[in-house]
């Protein structure tokens, strides 16, 4: 319930807003308030005068998200156009936290310079550095300069990876900044052969995962050693597809949550599902994982927001 006083915008602010269809999800109770900046000062600006004491949570497409069925307190900040700007300056790409992993890649690719691990990640590069997203072995962490955004008080900062700290899945990302841009340092390709793989990469993820159904992509990190750039450790190789199934979890369901049969670390919307559905399934597979294995799995999607009272 909205219980504070906000701020005058020149972007869009919508109390109570329902955020369900904007994850892939399709799950979820309401935002006290839903945020849409027109650009980076009017974001500034309300953030600076947001009593202190209001949590702030900024989403991207919610590729990677699961908003609890209470929703979620305090402002959700979502940003769209005027921050989804993609640029190309030498070894450079600069982009907006808005932009889609894809649209980077495929940019960078035109311009022969190679971000293509990017082209099959679901979401927006601001969420991307948040969680050192990776693929086919390259991550953000290796092609990332700096970060700029706000602090939650509305001061104007540059993040460099030495602030972030990158682990595998993971960044240190300071409580309550918004990024607003990402600027990144690319290695040279050739554009034909840039094009050539990522075609092949989309390819062969549409073979092996669920691209047609309503998940959240991976469900839980790979439980492997991982070095402190965020690279795989190449000693090891476990999968957390590989001890679900041996957990005897690939097709598992509660309500209308499924463990994806084509994929089983794919937590998956079946129809009609609940986040109490998905969160709770989730919960049964790392119970089960570590019952039969000892292992403990680890969250890779972000779940935020209040549950239901009973």
């Amino acid at each position: 319930m909205l219980n504070f006083d906000l701020p005058p915008v020149r972007g869009t602010l919508t109390p109570n807003r329902d955020l369900s269809d904007l994850t892939w999800m399709r799950v979820g109770g309401a935002a006290d308030v839903l945020f849409q900046p027109a650009d980076s000062d009017d974001l500034a600006a309300f953030l600076a005068a947001l009593p202190a004491d209001v949590p702030v949570f900024t989403m991207g497409v919610g590729s990677n998200l699961i908003i609890r069925d209470g929703g979620v307190r305090g402002v959700v900040i979502r940003m769209g156009r005027g921050f989804n700007g993609c640029d190309v300056d030498g070894d450079h790409v600069v982009a907006g936290a808005a932009a889609l992993d894809a649209r980077v890649a495929r940019i960078a690719a035109a311009a022969g310079r190679d971000l293509t691990f990017l082209r099959t990640i679901p979401g927006t590069i601001g969420g991307a550095v948040r969680m050192n997203a990776g693929c086919y072995g390259a991550y953000m962490a290796d092609v990332f300069h700096s970060a700029r955004g706000f602090t939650r008080t509305g001061e104007a900062i540059t993040l460099t990876a030495t602030d972030l700290n990158f682990a595998y899945r993971h960044s240190d990302m300071p409580d309550g900044f918004v990024v607003t841009s990402v600027t990144m340092k690319a290695p040279a390709g050739d554009p034909e052969t840039l094009e050539t793989r990522m075609a092949d990469q989309l390819a062969k993820r549409d073979e092996s995962q669920p691209t047609k159904d309503r998940t959240a992509g991976s469900t839980f990190r790979n439980p492997a050693g991982f070095s402190s750039t965020g690279r795989a450790d190449d000693t090891h190789d476990l999968k957390a597809w590989k001890v679900i199934d041996n957990a005897g979890m690939r097709g598992a369901t509660r309500g209308g949550a499924v463990m994806n049969v084509k994929h089983s670390n794919f937590l998956t919307n079946a129809g009609g599902a609940t986040a109490a559905d998905l969160e709770g399934l989730g919960e049964d597979v790392r119970k089960k994982v570590y019952d039969s294995s000892g292992i403990t799995l680890e969250w890779e999607i972000m779940r935020v927001g209040e549950t239901t009272p009973e």
